[in-house]
């Protein structure tokens, strides 16, 4: 399995990311209910009253019991503008019938309008939640990525410390071979009489401490194997299937392009700098919303109707008794004494925002700090693996001596001992400095908000703020 192949089924399989990946979705239903807002609505209502009284008539000393019926029908459109707004039109129809008068059909079509002229009137406060909602879309987004990046950086690192616990056992078990195959040349030596006995003590532990290293290996890469099965592993997988894992630690070179380079980017594309910048468009949208409730209320309204009359309900809406209209028009005016609540919300919203802006200029400082910690590291580990290369091959050429001087005499199995020792220690740290060089180099990318850019991985959020 290469890393490639263990990043696409953490993608696939981790059910982390299969939970954020809803987020973008949750938010956007809150968009819709945002927007439908401003969708028309239907209504109808249908209404029947029924009355029956006595009246006294006391100059005539007679009681006349009196009886109306009246049964109404209404049923139009009404909808909301982002302009502030509202129309409604609709379409009534009333029966009355009495004692004292005959069945009667009233038939109105009529139209009424409100419009906002201060509070509510402008279409950019009308469109404060829509937009927030927006925003909160994306900013969602950008959580997504953020989560998506880290998912990316701890399945190579745990790949990474895969790889690393594999060699350090193909190393340990090289080197229990080396250090038994002197254990035997130096029982053989002392059989021979060329040798005292004390020698065999030191080859002995020094092939028992090789023992000892590699059942730590083991259990490392074990442990190392699990980690990564946790990331990458379907629900339904097998624990007990192990991996094997097909890319080299080594890098074809090892590159690193300057710090700014990578700070520049880590402003730009790092998803909690953009979240926050998120935080603070949002913020100036409560400010245009807080100072839009400081303004008093003032609508002016209209209403204008035709009526008909008859005997049925089709002969109403002609009018075929007579015609009517109405016409409704004035001002409405409403202003809270002090208006508190409204100065209040406006400073609030005013203090919130440069609170958030306080908070990305710190976000922005412990950015640069991170990036810089990440690439000094990944600096330093591209040093070390160079250095570490030259002193495996000293160190095994220090082995090489050792070895001839033990054959011919003049050196003792201990020396050849710890020169084994210090070739083993010497390859472990390599190999330890080039995986961490992979890591480092990982958290960089991850540092600098372009983890997912380098890997070829499309995730929503890609954008910058600061160039929307």
């Amino acid at each position: 399995m290469s890393l490639e192949d263990a990043v696409a089924m953490a993608l696939q399989n981790a059910p982390g990311l299969r939970a954020e990946r809803l987020g973008p979705l949750i938010q956007g239903t809150f968009e819709a209910q945002e927007r439908a807002v401003f969708d028309p609505v239907l209504f109808a209502e249908v209404e029947l009253a029924r009355d029956r009284s006595i009246r006294q008539f006391q100059e005539i000393q007679v009681q006349e019991a009196f009886r109306s019926e009246r049964e109404r029908a209404e049923a139009g459109l009404r909808q909301t503008l982002p302009t502030g707004t509202e129309l409604t039109l609709s379409l009534r129809n009333t029966r009355t019938e009495s004692s004292r008068a005959r069945e009667q059909y009233t038939g109105r079509a009529g139209i009424s309008l409100t419009q906002a002229l201060l509070r509510g009137g402008r279409i950019e406060s009308n469109l404060v939640r829509l937009r927030q909602a927006a925003l909160d879309v994306t900013a969602s987004e950008y959580e997504l990525r953020g989560f998506v990046e880290r998912l990316v950086a701890d399945v190579e690192a745990a790949y990474w410390d895969t790889v690393l616990a594999a060699e350090d056992i193909a190393i340990y078990e090289e080197a229990l071979d080396v250090a038994e195959r002197q254990l035997r040349e130096t029982q053989a030596r002392i059989r021979a009489g060329d040798r005292p006995e004390t020698e065999e003590i030191g080859a002995r532990a020094e092939a028992a401490l090789r023992r000892q290293g590699l059942i730590d290996a083991r259990t490392a890469l074990a442990r190392a194997q699990d980690r990564l099965a946790r990331l990458i592993r379907a629900e339904t997988a097998d624990w007990e299937q192990r991996f094997d894992l097909t890319s080299p630690p080594a890098p074809q070179e090892y590159v690193l392009e300057p710090v700014a380079d990578y700070i520049a980017l880590g402003l730009l594309y790092r998803p909690d700098l953009n979240e926050t910048r998120l935080r603070i468009q949002r913020g100036d949208l409560e400010i245009v919303q807080t100072r839009n409730g400081l303004l008093p209320r003032l609508d002016f309204f209209l209403t204008l109707g035709a009526s008909g009359y008859a005997e049925s309900f089709s002969a109403s809406l002609r009018g075929d008794q007579g015609n009517g209209y109405d016409l409704v028009g004035g001002l409405r005016f409403e202003l809270p004494l002090g208006n508190r609540a409204a100065d209040a919300a406006f400073s609030r919203a005013r203090l919130t925002r440069e609170q958030t802006r306080a908070a990305l200029d710190s976000l922005e400082r412990l950015a640069i700090q991170d990036i810089r910690a990440s690439w000094l590291e990944a600096d330093r580990a591209r040093a070390q693996v160079r250095a570490r290369e030259e002193t495996v091959a000293l160190q095994r050429e220090l082995l090489r001596v050792e070895e001839i001087r033990f054959r011919v005499g003049t050196g003792t199995a201990l020396a050849v001992a710890q020169a084994q020792r210090d070739v083993l220690e010497s390859e472990l740290s390599l190999r330890e400095a080039t995986v961490r060089f992979r890591q480092a180099s990982t958290e960089l990318l991850l540092q600098s908000g372009t983890l997912l850019l380098h890997r070829g991985i499309d995730s929503p959020g890609d954008d910058s703020e600061q160039s929307l």
